[in-house]
């Protein structure tokens, strides 16, 4: 497809990309090395369109089967024109050149060409030339004033019309306006040296301002006592060049000036080790041409699709895994082993995925099953079981946790891919298993040995509903099975670590930071529930959820009480200090009781309440004071009114009329 501005180009390849795949470019300003490396882009298959300015029509043949113009006018530098049928034929004879009749024709929002140009363009019938270009050559370094009259000299002949003002002209003609340039080149060697240095190519085609501001620099130095380029000078300007960062515009405007520097390198007469300088400037512009390359192919190309179009019909690509599980095919990155799975890098829908993935899961079956065969070799230290649920070997989740039997029995579901093979996913499965049930006895070790225990009637009871919680449960929820422990059994269970507390029944080791993040995992996992972190560690109270779950909080070793989470062994150790404090009747509440627990003043009265305490007005003062009958009352809530005691028609009644005296 041809059009005749950079903007242009850049537009259509863009629509190209997003419904066809991608578009390799080629532009009058790219370099030789990255014009070539768009061609073999497109001369491989990777892409099924080239979108170019007349540059294709110059050296470059290919297969191209049909040539689309977009537009027929081009800016020549004065003015926009149409082409010429002459200038039609040159692009459009790139179609099948050499190798097959092509066709060319333009797209839908340009007007078909006409008959006579078709005809024109495939007979070869041009109009004959009648004028050429002409500039003398005969040029008169006398004085500055002669040079200028030679080079504007009229054509010695009526075929031959004068060249439009060029570059090197334009350039001599503002170097000689500086009144020191003009001194300075005031001899004939002098006014000839000025001319070769108006002769460096602006191939960046910047402002004629900055051109014309290296160039004065040049001849500064050239025609100064050294009468040669410093060494420092020209290092400090290549440097500058020597970066591969920036977009394409960026990149474009670097290869130019470099080309520039390259130029003036193979002036060995202006400075010293030409060859030295010719060489780091080409490899600079090599460096910036790659690089300009790959930002082209970046925007340009959908590398997935492009990937595809050559993957059809061509199941014989190359698919390969690097040393990081990096997987390639044909060179592409298509995706990467994580774990014992093969994630496919995401794709602009699910067909190309579905093209894609069979054939890099040929590449990385083998790799998988080596894989499997590592982690059941692995020691311990290899894995990890993450807040997600996710156990993770080497950094990479392989597994995740699913509800099991009970809390602290999880099942292991294993994240494989099917091509990794049964016995290869068995192993691996159970060499997980085995490292959970070791990780979780190390961290719950006081829980397994109660649940091991082997107790039996009231302790057993206690025992199974305190590992069912995880550690540690309400008092209040097993006060009959504590009533029927007996002495043997209320020591062992304290040799194991239980302590029946005066609000909770626990094992204060459960209650421990790492201890507490594993039980909220646990429980969750076991309810089937997303994962939630529990309370951060070190404190003994929190301010809960705006609708708290009591459940949760219960897990991690909390109970919900005045609108506080808090610790259940720092709850355990307030309500023990507050019943010593209370033996004597009404007290004040001690400033370091509140610290100890946690507790700011506004806190402190709402769980003070929960645990059955009043304030109220004393001779003293403001006193708290223990208040058991509404406590009671209020662990009656929802049981009903208390019937009076003996009423009339209990038998108790009876039995009292018949004791009074007839």
């Amino acid at each position: 497809m041809i059009a005749f501005s950079a903007g242009r180009v850049y537009e259509i390849a863009e629509l190209l990309r997003r419904q066809r795949g991608g578009a390799a470019i080629v532009l009058g300003a790219l370099s030789p090395r990255t014009r070539n490396a768009q061609v073999g882009m497109y001369q491989d298959g990777e892409v099924d369109f080239l979108v170019a300015t007349d540059a294709i029509g110059m050296g470059l043949n290919m297969r191209l089967d049909h040539v689309a113009f977009f537009e027929r006018k081009k800016f020549d530098g004065r003015l926009h024109r149409e082409l010429d049928v002459a200038e039609l034929a040159q692009i459009a004879g790139r179609a099948g050149r050499y190798m097959n009749d092509g066709t060319f024709g333009t797209t839908g929002g340009l007007a078909a060409f006409e008959p006579e140009t078709v005809e024109a363009i495939e007979s070869h019938s041009f109009k004959p030339l009648t004028a050429l270009q002409w500039r003398s050559a005969a040029l008169d370094f006398r004085s500055p004033d002669a040079l200028l009259e030679s080079l504007d000299a009229a054509p010695p002949r009526p075929e031959l019309v004068r060249a439009r003002e060029s570059d090197d002209r334009r350039a001599l003609g503002a170097l000689l306006g500086d009144g020191d340039i003009r001194r300075r080149a005031g001899g004939r060697a002098a006014l000839r040296l000025l001319w070769e240095v108006c002769r460096i190519p602006d191939y960046r085609k910047t402002m004629a301002e900055e051109h014309t501001s290296l160039l004065a620099t040049v001849f500064g130095h050239l025609s100064g006592p050294e009468e040669r380029l410093p060494t420092d000078w020209i290092a400090g300007q290549i440097a500058g060049l020597d970066r591969t960062d920036g977009e394409i515009d960026t990149l474009m405007a670097r290869i130019a000036h470099v080309r520039t520097w390259t130029y003036i390198a193979h002036r060995t007469d202006w400075l010293d080790d030409g060859k030295g300088w010719q060489a780091r400037a080409r490899s600079i512009e090599d460096r910036l041409s790659d690089a300009l390359h790959d930002r082209l192919a970046q925007r340009f190309v959908d590398r997935r699709a492009a990937l595809l179009n050559r993957a059809r019909g061509k199941s014989s690509l190359a698919a390969t895994v690097d040393g990081d599980g990096r997987v390639r095919i044909a060179g592409e990155a298509v995706g990467r082993i994580q774990g014992l799975r093969l994630a496919v890098d995401a794709a602009d829908g699910a067909r190309g995925d579905r093209e894609i993935r069979p054939l890099a899961e040929r590449a990385v079956r083998q790799r998988l099953r080596e894989r499997a065969a590592e982690l059941d070799a692995d020691g311990d230290d290899a894995f990890a079981l993450r807040d997600d649920a996710g156990v993770s070997w080497r950094g990479e989740v392989v597994a995740r946790l699913t509800a099991g039997a009970s809390p602290l029995a999880p099942r292991i579901a294993l994240r494989a891919d099917e091509g990794l093979g049964k016995d290869p996913a068995a192993r691996a499965r159970r060499r997980i298993e085995t490292w959970l049930a070791g990780h979780l006895g190390a961290d719950l070790a006081p829980l397994f040995a109660l649940r091991d225990a082997g107790f039996s009637g009231a302790a057993r009871g206690l025992a199974f509903q305190l590992v069912e919680a995880l550690g540690s449960i309400a008092r209040r929820d097993v006060r009959a099975l504590i009533a029927d422990l007996p002495a043997a059994d209320r020591r062992r269970m304290r040799a194991l670590g239980v302590r029946l507390g005066l609000e909770a029944v626990y094992l204060p080791a459960m209650v421990k930071p790492r201890a507490a993040r594993l039980r909220a995992l646990l429980w969750s996992v076991h309810g089937g529930r997303a994962p939630r972190p529990a309370p951060p560690p070190g404190l003994c109270s929190v301010v809960p959820d705006a609708d708290p779950d009591p459940s949760f909080y219960a897990a991690c070793g909390f109970r919900l009480i005045g609108g506080t989470a808090m610790r259940i062994d720092i709850l355990d150790r307030l309500a023990i200090a507050l019943a010593r404090a209370a033996r004597n009747g009404p007290f004040e509440l001690a400033p370091d009781l509140l610290s100890g627990a946690g507790l700011s003043a506004q806190q402190a009265g709402p769980v003070l309440d929960g645990l059955g305490y009043r304030l109220q007005e004393t001779e003293d003062g403001a006193r708290y004071i223990r208040a058991a009958p509404e406590r009671a009352a209020r662990g009656r809530a929802g049981r009903g009114p208390r019937r009076p005691r003996n009423p009339s028609s209990s038998p108790f009644a009876k039995l009292r009329s018949l004791k009074k005296p007839v």
